[in-house]
């Protein structure tokens, strides 16, 4: 690691931890991290991160979601301003669903923690396994 990316890491230890001191931005850091670590939240905004997608393509693209899950998903994204939800005045009817310009956001972390568990994946199962033996 070098001297700038140390000191860069812990200007950013110093400023979580003033942030976390205040009641409200502390509650809503675990909301977030609660919300993003739930078993949906993150494949969904991987697959939004495309543009915008159609609730069936959704579903085929999250592998394992079901119609309730993925719609319950998409409303507490909706709630949180990150992602929107356009409908179509056709026959048959129209909706799309996509990232907004705060859901863009935190694609780039989520696809960095993507990276981060691609990259440490084999020290996690290792460590796991030798925990569990």
């Amino acid at each position: 690691m070098t001297a700038l990316s140390i000191a860069t890491a812990a200007q950013s230890v110093e400023g979580l931890d003033k942030a976390c001191e205040v009641p409200s931005t502390r509650n809503l850091v675990r909301d977030i991290f609660t919300m993003t670590g739930d078993r949906w939240s993150m494949p969904v905004i991987r697959a939004l991160d495309g543009g915008p997608t159609r609730f069936t393509v959704l579903m085929h693209d999250v592998e394992g979601i079901s119609h309730r899950m993925l719609t319950r998903t998409l409303r507490s994204l909706q709630r949180d301003g990150l992602v929107s939800r356009t409908s179509y005045p056709e026959s048959p009817p129209r909706v799309e669903y996509e990232l907004t310009e705060l859901g863009e956001t935190l694609s780039e972390p989520v696809r960095a923690f993507i990276g981060w568990t691609q990259l440490h994946q084999a020290e996690i199962e290792e460590s796991r396994r030798r925990f569990d033996a």
